[in-house]
């Protein structure tokens, strides 16, 4: 068979579960941004670092982001009347990672709160300080839909994660 479907290096295959790193393989083929979504848990702050934020609405002002359930923050971010997407710059690296191994790894920082008594991060590329709007059952993971009530930017360059590596946009 000749064509699109044909094209050098391309292969198919049906997901399973003896091949799922072939299939996060395939889900790592689309580059998005890097957040670190933050709550406010029994001890102060807690965060996580995740990519698969996207908007949803414009009217009502929508987003959505999804934890996984293996998480050991999965019931903190699911049960939250309140949290904060933030959007990383270029440069936030090191705070995506810090982020990743540690829920807690924020309260080592000084950090400022929003109206809803979140804690937030600074100098992010962008932030949405949400109300949760819904809660959906997604397999290994929940879909948490947040209604937008305030959101901030700046100019900067995005951190993007592309094949399972972070990476940088780089301007012309």
């Amino acid at each position: 068979m000749n064509g699109p479907a044909s094209a050098i290096g391309t292969s198919s295959f049906v997901p399973a579960p003896d091949n799922g790193r072939m299939l996060r393989d395939v889900f790592g083929r689309f580059a998005t941004g890097v957040t670190v979504v933050t709550t406010r848990g029994p001890d102060g702050c807690v965060a996580i670092t995740a990519n698969s934020f996207s908007s949803v609405s414009m009217d009502p002002p929508l987003v959505q982001w999804a934890p996984a359930r293996s998480s050991s923050r999965f019931a903190a971010f699911t049960d939250a009347l309140h949290f904060s997407i933030h959007i990383l710059g270029a440069e936030q690296e090191s705070l995506a990672y810090e982020v990743a191994r540690d829920q807690r790894a924020l309260l080592r920082h000084a950090m400022e709160v929003n109206d809803n008594d979140v804690p937030i991060l600074q100098n992010c590329l962008a932030r949405f300080d949400c109300a949760r709007h819904a809660v959906h059952d997604a397999g290994d993971h929940a879909i948490v839909v947040g209604e937008v009530l305030r959101a901030q930017m700046r100019e900067g360059l995005p951190l993007i994660f592309f094949q399972g590596k972070v990476s940088r946009l780089h301007s012309n």
